[in-house]
């Protein structure tokens, strides 16, 4: 069986997809990665469907063993990395061999770390998506001894990377305006605009909290609101006036008023912001948004064109004296040249 055996892994780590859909009413979300665009990234890396499963990773991974040759993609959060020892480029594709092993851990930069491999994971389908789900107890972390099964991987070719993008470092998150952001006086929205909001390390895949300085936000009069559909990428505002935003595993209604919700495409951005990182966040209409998320989505659509070869560090390759590195010179005094 085609497979990644688990030697060691770190707290948290699981199998992910882009979520099971059609569930909202039955009081479950979508789930799935935290960070979708790095998943598209992995598939361009392998030039595979991003409906493939994937291993998603926060703050360390752990270490794996292939059974069989297997091209794998390392996408998200950068962390370390290394097969047998040697190590490997973060947002690039490569080949495990048979046997080889594959550490990877701690983060550099970023939360969410990802491993795709060639052909995605094959774990159980639980309605319709491997995701674990850890709020709704759907699938399980992944631990020491568990045994990974992969799908037929359907190309062969690795060795390719993509531009590192800017996500990983906070920076500013466009929003759309929500069911009661007209209940927030219009000077309050402006000083939420202006505010520079740094993670809180309270999160997890249900929601994130933003602090700031000073006096916290209200909407008096969307006290009595009662709960109502909620998404992820709503801003909810506690009674304490703090900021959530929602994320992937966020529960499917809510009574705090939402003074905006976050563009799809920019949730990747907060979920990845370390804990301490600035975050701003910039009000555009509706329409401005919808084209916003188009182009976003057509860029993700079309990661496979941005991909190319992975040129190594001569730093990075232990090996470095075993491979020619100067070929085709030749002698401009032989006399050979001389002849004819």
């Amino acid at each position: 069986m085609r497979a990644i055996r688990v030697q060691k892994v770190g707290p948290g780590v699981a199998v992910q997809d882009l979520g099971r859909t059609g569930f909202l009413e039955k009081g479950l979300t979508r789930g799935g990665a935290a960070d979708r665009l790095a998943v598209h990234e992995g598939a361009a890396l392998l030039k595979q469907a991003p409906a493939c499963a994937v291993l998603e990773m926060v703050g360390t991974g752990g270490t794996f063993e292939a059974t069989e040759d297997v091209r794998i993609a390392l996408t998200g959060a950068e962390m370390t990395a290394q097969i047998d020892g040697a190590t490997a480029t973060w947002n690039a594709s490569h080949l495990v061999p048979n046997g080889s092993v594959l550490t990877i851990g701690p983060t550099r930069a970023g939360t969410y770390g990802y491993l795709h491999v060639g052909g995605g994971l094959t774990t159980d389908t639980i309605l319709g998506s491997r995701a674990t789900h850890q709020s709704c107890g759907l699938g399980a972390l992944v631990s020491a001894g568990d045994v990974l099964p992969i799908g037929q991987d359907r190309g062969d070719q690795s060795g390719l990377t993509l531009p590192r993008d800017t996500r990983f470092n906070g920076g500013t998150v466009r929003i759309v305006p929500s069911m009661q952001t007209d209940d927030f006086a219009p000077d309050t929205r402006t000083r939420f605009e202006q505010t520079t909001f740094r993670r809180d390390p309270r999160a997890n895949r249900q929601g994130i909290r933003m602090n700031s300085d000073g006096e916290g936000f209200s909407a008096p009069e969307a006290l009595g609101i009662v709960s109502e559909v909620i998404v992820p990428g709503d801003i909810q505002i506690t009674g304490d006036g703090t900021p959530f935003v929602l994320m992937a595993e966020s529960q499917t209604t809510g009574g705090y008023p939402r003074i905006g919700t976050v563009l799809p495409c920019d949730l990747p951005r907060v979920a990845q912001a370390p804990v301490g990182s600035a975050l701003q966040f910039q009000f555009v209409s509706l329409a401005e948004g919808a084209a916003i998320e188009a182009r976003a989505r057509a860029a993700w659509a079309a990661l496979t064109k941005s991909t190319a070869p992975l040129v190594r560090d001569p730093a990075d390759i232990q090996d470095l004296l075993s491979y020619q590195l100067v070929g085709g010179a030749v002698s401009a005094t032989d006399a050979r040249l001389d002849e004819g």
